[in-house]
């Protein structure tokens, strides 16, 4: 904290974050009751800029938010109309028939979608209602009551050099005070990190594990453009070197969203996940379908995977975490978006009839109980075994266990397996690079393929130089003296913006971190060996500006 004399504005919910999940608590607040004052708290330039998701949504939250959705006018235009799986070779592929996978995994009824676009739409409405948003207001700190409590945060501190000293036109942000205090920050938060750290709410759960999702938007020929059809595969290029796979999904306007997700939890760190995803375009299936295209926009983001056994408490003295804060993603159907924002109405439901109640700034538990007995908790203790089968025994065995595993949930809602339990964190996942040959990776070919700098550009990303950087080291000679040496400098591959790199010779090698090129995408923060990075805020309207993404 710092002594700077800030103002201070009350309210009765304060929410960071306008994605899904805080925009999605702030509607049902306001439905609840128009007289509360919400107001929600957004990093990026706008609403949207920051929001990166696959997306085929089940409108399972938004259905039981606003109902009339499709009447308001939302932007979800493109049904599945045909969903594909296949396992892929180098040269060929193989595909899973649908009847053979459980009936959770089908996508009919679900809608192609631009994530960013649909909370726009979402930041609309909850402005009709009366709820105030403000973009560009990075949430820097946590303000802590007499007890102890999450009593607020501190939001757009503007203005510091590059060694944190206050520049000629510092401003040093304001005190918004809450009731309570809802974290929808996303995958690792830094503001729901410090949280799960100073209360121990991860105690009894099994760490949470992440992917990284990485995400091309291409305009292709409209000969070759299938709207509503869903392609997910797995097996090439990754094998067994890591857990993953890929999606392919046709939405309006002859575009086609191309992604690739790895998970975190590989041992080799020689292995270069943006390279794996550049690679699998030159795929003949995706290679053919991409020809006489053109790549529009590139975004990364971080993935919880974790799921049932991961999440930590989700309530906390005077606030809670929401969406994917959590970690409410269900892996094996790459799908979020709807619990984030059932979590969002769990969450404004309880702090309404707690607020109502005369209560303020206590833990409320009744909304871990919904999340943890309702549709959340029952969509994500169906699959919770998925994840850790594959990160113990590899592709093949895992979908054959997994997918076994899986029906026995979906025909009678019990596991023979029990829970399985995860381990260890995907930091601790790396091993040291004497125990695995490097990797060699075809050169980018400008057409299909893109080195990391190009694509960057098309995530239309900028942060103001003379800032403080907002990625910081714990011990600043770990990366040369340690890293380097024992892992071969992975932070220079596991990135997908190109932000580490190891500049020089013998001596005079330096670490070198160009925070200008990040996509907060927060991998740095999961996967360093030794957890010696630390992400945190830049200022506010910093990062990313993703269009349609």
């Amino acid at each position: 904290m710092t002594d700077t004399a800030r103002e201070t504005m009350e309210y009765d919910v304060v929410i960071v974050g306008a994605g899904p999940s805080g925009l999605s608590a702030a509607i049902r607040l306001k439905q609840l009751d128009a007289d509360l004052d919400v107001v929600v708290l957004e990093k990026g330039s706008e609403v949207g800029a920051h929001i990166l998701s696959g997306a085929v949504l089940d409108t399972a939250g938004l259905d039981k938010l606003i109902p009339d959705w499709k009447a308001k006018g939302a932007p979800i235009n493109v049904p599945v109309k045909q969903d594909n799986f296949y396992m892929l070779g180098e040269a060929g592929k193989i595909r899973v028939p649908n009847f053979a996978m459980p009936p959770l995994m089908n996508n009919h009824g679900n809608y192609i979608v631009a994530m960013g676009n649909v909370c726009r739409w979402l930041a609309e409405q909850a402005e009709e209602l009366g709820v105030e948003i403000f973009p560009g207001m990075a949430c820097s700190e946590l303000v802590y009551g007499e007890n102890g409590e999450v009593k607020g945060v501190v939001a757009g501190e503007f203005g510091k050099e590059a060694d944190g000293s206050h520049g000629p036109n510092y401003e040093p942000g304001m005190e918004l005070h809450g009731k309570y205090v809802f974290l929808g920050e996303g995958v690792r938060g830094s503001l729901s990190k410090q949280v799960i750290a100073k209360y121990d709410l991860a105690a009894g759960h099994e760490p949470q594990k992440y992917g990284l999702g990485m995400k091309e938007l291409w305009e292709i020929d409209p000969e070759k453009h299938r709207e509503g059809t869903v392609t997910h595969t797995m097996g090439w290029p990754l094998n067994n070197a890591a857990g993953g796979g890929s999606f392919i999904y046709h939405l309006e306007n002859n575009q086609v969203y191309v992604g690739f997700v790895v998970h975190l939890n590989y041992k080799n760190p020689h292995l270069f996940p943006y390279m794996e995803f550049q690679r699998f375009k030159h795929h003949p299936m995706v290679a053919e379908l991409l020809k006489g295209g053109k790549r529009i926009a590139y975004g990364a983001r971080a993935i919880t995977e974790g799921g049932y056994q991961s999440m930590p408490d989700t309530a906390f003295p005077g606030g809670a975490l929401l969406g994917c804060s959590a970690g409410m993603v269900n892996v094996p159907r790459i799908k979020g978006n709807h619990n984030a924002m059932l979590s969002g109405i769990h969450a404004a439901e309880a702090a309404h009839a707690a607020i109502k109640a005369g209560r303020a700034s206590d833990t409320l538990s009744e909304y871990d109980s919904a999340v943890r007995e309702g549709p959340i908790g029952k969509d994500l203790k169906m699959v919770r075994n998925v994840k850790p089968l594959w990160s113990k025994y590899g592709l093949l065995p895992s979908l054959a266990v997994g997918g076994f595993d899986m029906w026995t949930n979906n025909l009678f809602g019990l596991s023979l397996l029990g829970t399985i339990k995860h381990g260890k964190t995907d930091a601790a996942a790396t091993e040291k690079a004497s125990k695995h040959a490097p990797i060699d990776y075809p050169k980018p070919d400008g057409v299909l393929s893109f080195d990391r700098l190009t694509n960057v550009a098309y995530s239309f990303t900028n942060h103001e130089e003379s800032q403080p950087a907002h990625l910081t080291l714990k011990d600043p000679s770990e990366p040369v003296e340690t890293n380097l040496p024992e892992y071969a400098g992975p932070a220079a591959r596991y990135c997908p913006a190109g932000v580490y790199e190891f500049v020089g010779q013998g001596d005079e090698t330096r670490f070198q971190i160009n925070f200008q090129n990040c996509v907060h995408c927060k991998t740095c923060d999961i996967k360093d060996p030794n957890q010696n990075i630390v992400w945190t805020v830049p200022q506010g309207g910093d990062g990313p500006n993703y269009p349609n993404m």
